[in-house]
């Protein structure tokens, strides 16, 4: 909570032209086991020798300063000063992000160059930092659809100085918005939220219970501008439909892409919809490194090198359309209805594919035929055949084109 998340996320408002609600949550309001904090501000904060030459400041840059530090002003030893003096584990020439929104400490950044350079005995610190009431603001883009049945996109924008993570995020998740906007009405509503990482998803649940059950799946953004695949990241409930449908629907999308099971690959908010009490399958996509890499999620993280040359707006323009496209796959998830009995007369519909000249398009077409019978999904297709989400579509389509099948969008025994 600061005035600058604020300036910001009613900047990202002017976007959408007056669609974004911004919801405000005071200081100490209880959200279920969490209370929202103060507003926290630093005015100046520096460190520098006993003869006056300055060796931080966060003027230079706001990651000099341990987000949610307590003021502090006095001489200190350097063993002292080190113990509060953080640096980046793996790149000595960044400064890393770090902070202590619930531990009372003070606390400042350097590079592991400048550390190493102390070799003085004592040294001057100054951290002129405020804690004062304020609101806690979570934007809210929606875009109605035919149902009131809702999914969620959600990005956050705490970060401060930093583009992947999670501003990428942010700017993929305005553009699918703005594009769900400008398209015909959709069945889904959905809803894009811009928050602060967890607090902001908690506050935004635990005042809209009456939402939750309406919520059939989500999809959070983030850490999409690194020269990476995508990598899906499955939900709590990994045989929901929003798991099955995107899931499917990323081969045929992004073929370098990958997928994991939940917290497998990076975790974020969408812990909060997974939680005990909510239940929401929210799956999220990224572009990071396997957990296995020296550098995961990449080699920037949480540090003063997440700058906006290492993001390009082809990767964001390319993050983005795979993202409406999995929102495409969602729209048309349905449950596929027979309206024949028995094998279907192919040439009597003009259907026929010769296994002599296509055999994988014969057995496919037959394959997915067979299952066509209002128990299975569009994604349970896909699943149990292991086959893109997109080629079933392809073939239910054709049916249904020819009066063979119907869809409906609630489960047959429903």
């Amino acid at each position: 909570m600061s005035d600058d998340y604020d300036r910001a996320l009613y900047r990202l408002a002017q976007e959408v032209d007056g669609r974004m609600v911004i919801h405000e949550y005071p200081t100490g309001e209880p959200c279920w086991t969490w209370r929202v904090p103060e507003k926290w501000s630093c005015d100046e904060a520096y460190l520098e020798t006993l003869d006056g030459r300055r060796l931080i400041d966060v003027a230079q840059h706001p990651l000099h300063v341990v987000s949610y530090s307590l003021p502090y002003e006095g001489q200190v030893s350097r063993q002292e000063l080190l113990e509060h003096l953080h640096v980046h584990p793996r790149l000595p020439t960044a400064i890393p992000f770090v902070f202590k929104y619930y531990q009372r400490d003070w606390g400042l950044c350097a590079t592991q160059e400048l550390r190493d350079s102390l070799k003085e005995e004592a040294y001057r610190v100054v951290i002129r930092t405020r804690f004062e009431p304020g609101t806690l603001k979570v934007g809210e883009v929606i875009i109605p659809g035919q149902s009131e049945e809702t999914f969620v996109l959600a990005a956050h924008l705490c970060h401060p100085a930093m583009v992947n993570d999670d501003l990428t995020g942010v700017v993929v998740g305005l553009q699918v918005a703005k594009e769900l906007l400008a398209a015909p009405k959709p069945y889904y509503t959905y809803r894009l939220l811009i928050l602060p990482e967890t607090i902001g998803s908690v506050a935004y649940l635990s005042h809209h219970e009456t939402l939750i059950p309406k919520m059939v799946g989500g999809l959070f953004l983030e850490m999409l501008g690194a020269d990476l695949p995508h990598s899906l990241q499955g939900s709590f409930t990994p045989d929901s439909q929003p798991d099955r449908c995107f899931v499917s629907a990323l081969a045929g999308l992004d073929p370098q892409g990958y997928h994991a099971p939940d917290r497998k690959i990076i975790h974020n908010d969408e812990r909060q919809f997974n939680a005990p009490g909510v239940r929401v399958p929210m799956l999220s996509i990224s572009r990071v490194e396997p957990r296995e890499s020296p550098t995961w999620p990449y080699l920037e993280y949480h540090s003063s090198l997440d700058t906006p040359e290492i993001v390009t707006s082809e990767r964001l323009q390319a993050s983005a359309q795979l993202v409406y496209g999995l929102i495409q796959a969602w729209e048309r998830n349905v449950y596929v209805v027979n309206n024949f009995k028995g094998e279907i007369f192919c040439s009597g519909y003009g259907i026929w594919i010769d296994y002599r000249v296509n055999p994988e398009g014969h057995r496919r077409l037959f394959e997915i035929m067979e299952r066509c019978d209002g128990q299975r999904t569009v994604a349970d297709i896909a699943v149990e055949l292991n086959i893109p989400f997109q080629a079933v579509w392809e073939v239910v389509e054709t049916l249904a084109s020819k009066g063979l099948v119907w869809y409906r969008r609630t489960p047959p025994d429903s």
